[in-house]
């Protein structure tokens, strides 16, 4: 029997045909009209401005939902909706702040069927929990999102910032420009890449993002890269709830699910502690080097496979018993077992104009601050590990900084000291810093050389201070825990604390102030945890 040959331009045309059918279907059901205008002028990106006017024909056939008029940049209108580039569409504009520079075609012609069909059902599409989010912004949003028309992940992206706008016309404004129909603006944005997203001109995304991630970052204005959904509930049931969301607290959760309980992380701060803020961190085991907020990333990516995280939620208080009560800012967990993985805090120098000069210059973060001081004067005070690696930071993205250190040599490794001389940053030893001066913010140091007692002014931009940390155990102190002379919290071999169902693990321990010692303890622990719960050590009785 002889094989049949399909044509492929009869199933490319069957297909079309079947999309053709498919849309009309969808428009014919549409209830608003939609005025779209678009503004051109001749000689100016006419290919784009002619593929506009293609596009909008072909759908107009499909529907008579659509109005359509096109202007010149000089007509009052363009003057009106501020229109200043060519081609630019406007998607009924005394409604909605939605434009687009460019066509909507290749890649592209997706995006703009989808915003026809919001605006017709007046429907954004977005999901409950993103919904959620839009409706904390209080403050307008003004979104420009780069695209191609060869790219495949800018359609996703693009949508979702229409989304916003159609859901809050109030608050968000949203503009697609395509890049090579207004390289003015990719090239003043950077946008070398795409999708790429700013709102309020400030970068907070780059490639495509869920809804819910994008309006996580667009509340911030910063760039997220994680999404955690939110977990409703007065009161939940817990086999065990881990207060603290940095690497020990995060290992022990992916642990103790994986071992069968029931787990919650509660974070009042930014998850990962202390690595979040760290510019850089080395070897840590299969990464020579890597950024510390992205190594965070990976941390919750991997926790939130298995245990619910629940963060800017702070725990107010623990009771012990069966079960233990522990009560957050925003509900009551009844739980098994608790493990206090809080971590430790900055140290302060607790000198004059330290507290009051907080965030106007004195800065415990080279990560967040340190940008804000290129090109200016700062001094690094500090002597280890965390001191130089700041100083190296601020010096690679142009601050011009000088470490500070009380001693007559670094505590920080070899390898990082080298760096230090091979940079060119000065160090002044056996100096301290007495007082920080400045009116409204930094602007010089008072700083005592300890060999001859003499103190000297130093004028100063900005103070990062990195002198240690001091473990976070006030929790552990309101309910009895017991706490090792350098004021950690004291544990046994299995990381039980002296109340029976409560367990540490982490810099709260004190030891090696290391990543991968966290990571490890807090492994040790949820097994631990895990292995009492089958056989509690406090109900044991000796014959």
């Amino acid at each position: 029997m002889a094989e049949r040959k399909v044509d492929p331009s009869h199933m490319e045309k069957a297909v079309a045909e079947q999309a053709e059918a498919k849309l009309k279907a969808l428009f014919k059901q549409m209830k608003h009209k939609i005025p779209l205008f678009l503004f051109s002028q001749n000689d100016v990106n006419e290919p784009f401005t002619n593929a506009t006017r293609q596009v909008i024909k072909a759908v107009r056939q499909l529907t008579d939902q659509l109005s359509f008029n096109e202007y010149p940049l000089d007509h009052k209108l363009a003057q009106k909706w501020n229109v200043s580039r060519s081609p630019t569409i406007l998607f009924d504009p005394d409604r909605y702040k939605i434009r687009w520079v460019g066509a909507p075609a290749g890649q592209e012609s997706q995006t703009f069927v989808e915003i026809l069909l919001m605006l017709g059902y007046q429907n954004s599409g977005l999901s409950n929990e993103a919904a959620e989010i839009l409706n904390r912004i209080k403050e307008p949003r003004d979104v420009k999102v780069f695209v191609s028309l060869s790219c495949p992940y800018c359609p996703q992206q693009a949508v979702g910032v229409v989304r916003a706008a159609v859901a809050r016309p109030d608050l968000v404004s949203a503009e697609i420009i395509d890049v090579q129909a207004d390289t003015e603006r990719a090239a003043r944005f950077e946008a070398f890449s795409v999708p790429q997203t700013y709102a309020n001109d400030k970068l907070i995304g780059q490639g495509a993002q869920s809804q819910e991630l994008f309006l996580t970052s667009l509340e911030a204005l910063e760039p997220k890269t994680i999404y955690i959904p939110s977990i409703k509930g007065d009161t939940l049931e817990n086999d065990l709830v881990i207060v603290g969301g940095g690497p020990a607290g995060l290992t022990a959760g992916i642990y103790a699910v994986r071992a069968g309980l029931q787990a919650a992380v509660v974070e009042r701060d930014v998850l990962g502690g202390q690595v979040a803020t760290t510019p850089v961190v080395e070897n840590y085991p299969g990464l020579t080097q890597v950024g510390g907020k992205a190594l965070v990333d990976m941390l919750v990516a991997h926790a939130l496979e298995y245990v619910n995280i629940f963060p800017g939620e702070e725990v107010i208080s623990i009771q012990p018993g069966e079960p233990i009560i522990v009560k957050t800012n925003r509900r009551t967990f009844k739980t098994r077992t608790v493990l206090l993985a809080t971590g430790a805090i900055h140290r302060q120098l607790g000198i004059p104009g330290e507290t009051r000069l907080s965030g106007h210059g004195v800065s415990y973060c080279s990560t967040c601050d340190g940008p804000l001081f290129k090109g200016r004067k700062v001094l690094q005070i500090g002597g280890g590990n965390s001191a130089v690696t700041d100083a190296l930071h601020m010096n690679h993205i142009g601050v011009d900084v000088t470490l500070v250190h009380r001693r007559d040599t670094l505590r920080a490794q070899e390898m990082l000291t080298r760096n230090l001389e091979l940079n060119d940053i000065p160090v002044m030893y056996n100096h301290e810093v007495t007082e920080i001066q400045g009116k409204e913010r930094v602007e010089s140091v008072v700083l005592r050389d300890k060999l001859t007692g003499d103190s000297k002014t130093f004028a100063a931009d900005g103070v990062f201070i990195a002198i240690g940390y001091q473990p976070a155990v006030e929790l552990a102190s309101k309910i009895g825990i017991a706490l090792t002379e350098d004021g950690y919290i004291q544990h046994d071999e299995r990381h039980r604390t002296n109340i029976p169902g409560i367990y540490s693990a982490g810099d709260v321990e004190g030891g090696f102030k290391q990543i991968v010692t966290a990571v490890g303890q807090g492994a040790e622990a949820a097994m631990s945890i895990f292995e009492d719960l089958i056989n509690p050590y406090w109900k044991q009785t000796t014959p």
